[in-house]
C-alpha cells in the first residue's frame, strides 16, 4: 500500500471514529409531561418517545449535529444505572442535585419542575413547612430525587416501583400525601381521570437536565449545551413545551 493510499485510509478511519463519537443513545423513563412513550407502555425509541424534554432535545442534537437515539425503559434505576456505567449514554430529565453533580456531565437546564406534597381535595391537611408531614403517611417514587430529598431529611416514604401506584394508594386512603412534582405528577392525576387534588406543600424547584456519562468529551458537551442556548435565545423552547400545557 502506498504512503498516500494509507494515509487516506488512516484518515477515513480517523473520521468513523470522530461520527462514531458524535453519537449518543438518550435514555429516560415515562415521566408526562416531560417524557414519555406515545403507546403508553414501559418501552419506546425513536419517534415513539414525546414530551417537552424529549422534543427539546431532539432540536437541540438537531442544530448541535449530533446524532442522538431516544430509548425509554422501565424502571428508572435500570437506565441511571446504564447511563453511569456506559460511554455514550445520556439521561433525561435529571433533576442536579448536589449527591448527582460530579457523576455526571450536565446539559441543560430543559425544564423545570416543582417538588410538591398532594393531598385529596377533601383532607384537612395544612402544612406550614415540610417537617409538618412527618406524622403522616407519604408515599413516593423508589430510585427518585424527590423522595430521597424528604428521606435524607428524615422524613419516612413508603416508596413504589411506579409512580402511578402512589396516586392509586392516595385515593384510596393508603397514603395521606404523595410526594412528587408539579407539572408531571397532576399531568399523569388528570390523565388517569383524577383531579380532586390539592398541593399542600410546595417546597423545591427542580431545574431538569441532561445528564451524560462522565466519560463524555467536553466539547460535545459544550455542543449540546450551546445549541440549547441557540434554541432558548430565539423563544424555541416555549413553543416546544406549549402544546403539553
Amino acid at each position: 500500500m502506498s504512503v498516500f493510499r494509507m494515509l487516506a485510509v488512516m484518515a477515513a478511519l480517523g473520521s468513523a471514529g470522530w461520527a462514531r463519537a458524535e453519537s449518543l443513545v438518550l435514555l429516560t423513563e415515562n415521566l408526562a409531561p416531560f417524557n414519555m412513550a406515545v403507546s403508553g407502555s414501559n418501552f419506546a425509541k425513536g419517534e415513539g418517545v414525546s414530551g417537552i424534554s424529549s422534543d427539546t432535545l431532539r432540536a437541540v442534537c438537531e442544530r448541535a449535529q449530533v446524532e442522538c437515539q431516544q430509548i425509554l425503559r422501565f424502571p428508572w434505576a435500570r437506565v441511571y444505572q446504564q447511563t453511569l456505567n456506559d460511554p455514550g449514554y445520556g439521561l433525561f430529565s435529571v433533576a442536579r442535585t448536589t449527591e448527582r453533580e460530579s457523576l455526571f456531565k450536565w446539559v441543560g437546564p430543559i425544564a423545570s419542575n416543582d417538588w410538591v406534597l398532594i393531598a385529596k381535595a377533601d383532607n384537612p391537611i395544612v402544612l406550614n413547612d415540610l417537617q409538618g408531614a412527618a406524622p403522616y403517611r407519604i408515599g413516593g417514587y423508589q430510585g427518585d430525587a424527590i423522595s430521597q430529598y424528604l428521606i435524607d431529611r428524615g422524613l419516612t416514604v413508603h416508596t413504589s416501583l411506579r409512580d402511578k401506584q402512589n396516586l392509586k394508594k392516595l385515593v384510596n386512603g393508603q397514603v395521606d400525601l404523595w410526594v412528587t412534582s408539579d407539572p408531571a405528577g397532576l399531568y399523569m392525576a388528570r390523565k388517569e381521570g383524577v383531579t380532586a387534588l390539592k398541593v399542600v406543600q410546595r417546597f423545591r424547584t427542580a431545574e431538569l437536565y441532561l445528564a451524560l456519562n462522565k466519560n463524555t468529551p467536553d466539547a460535545l458537551v459544550e455542543k449540546l449545551q450551546g445549541a440549547l442556548e441557540g434554541l432558548r435565545a430565539e423563544g424555541r423552547l416555549g413553543a416546544i413545551a406549549a402544546p403539553y400545557q
